[in-house]
Order: structure tokens, then sequence, then C-alpha cells
């Protein structure tokens, strides 16, 4: 029976013949954890020269160091061997360049009902939610001050990262 996952699963078959992380143990390899957006022009590894095992990667949308993050970032430093973290948001986000009523307003278009109950963690100034997230990272009680952490912003039209704070 045909599915509408057949491509990806062919795909897979063939990225699991040439598999080489097998008996991997899973820590960040680079030492490296990257809090980045969700954004499908975005490789957190290639971006940065690393491969798969590098790094631990944390993917929402824009970029935010959330609760979430802050838990995997937690976990990455003292269990998983990261000793840098990147924050990284990136240009012409949907997050940093609309409004909650538009994004509300696509949704609801989309979905054919009414959104106004779902939240969504718009950004209304990029440098500035940058600045607070890295320092959410810095001074979280559980990240020592050993572990370096920094923040850019990625140019989706040219692969560069821009460092910020």
């Amino acid at each position: 029976m045909p599915s509408d996952f057949d491509d990806l699963i062919a795909a897979n078959r063939d990225f699991a013949a040439h598999f080489e992380l097998a008996g991997f143990d899973g820590v960040a390899r680079a030492g490296v954890a990257i809090v980045t957006c969700m954004d499908s022009r975005i490789d957190p590894l290639g971006m940065v020269g690393l491969k798969p095992g590098d790094a631990k990667i944390f993917r929402n949308p824009g970029g935010r160091v959330t609760d979430q993050a802050l838990e995997a970032l937690v976990l990455g430093v003292h269990l998983l061997n990261v000793d840098r973290v990147l924050v990284i948001p990136h240009t012409r986000c949907a997050m940093a360049s609309s409004t909650l009523e538009q994004v509300r307003e696509k949704v609801a278009a989309s979905a054919g009902q009414d959104v106004s109950w779902q939240t969504f963690s718009m950004v209304a100034d990029q440098r500035a939610a940058l600045a607070d997230d890295v320092h959410k990272v810095v001074s979280h009680p559980l990240i020592p001050d050993s572990v370096k952490v920094g923040g850019f912003i990625y140019d989706v039209d040219t692969g560069l990262l821009n460092p910020v704070v």
C-alpha cells in the first residue's frame, strides 16, 4: 500500500545503508550546542563547519531561549560535553518581521477557523531579544561561567553568521 511517506522512507533506507553513528554515545563531540530557528533555510551544523554528532541542536520558531531550550542546555552542559553555546536567530524571520495579528490571520486563513486562542512568540526587536536570550543562558544557575555563550544573527541570503552578543 502506497504511503504519503514513501519518498522519505526510501531516502532513509539509503541513509541507513551508509550510517556511521552506530554505537555513538550521543555527546557533543565538538562541545557545541546551538539554539536556532526551525526555518528550513538554516543548516545548523553546516553553517559552522560541523557534522552529525558534533553538536546538540535545539530549534523553535524564532530561535528563542525558552524554558525548554534552557532545559536542553543544562543537560547538554552537564551530561553531553557542551562547553560552547551559540544562540542564532536569523534574518527575514516571520516571528520577527510579522505581528501577532498577521500570523494569526495567516494561520486562520489556512486552518479555516478562529485561532485567536493560539499563542505565538513574536519578536518585536530581534537584537534585544537575542541579548535577553544570551543573558538567560549566562545567568542560569546551572550553567557554569566556564561555558562560552555567543549570540549571532544568521543571514539567510548570504549564509554568514554576524556576532551580536
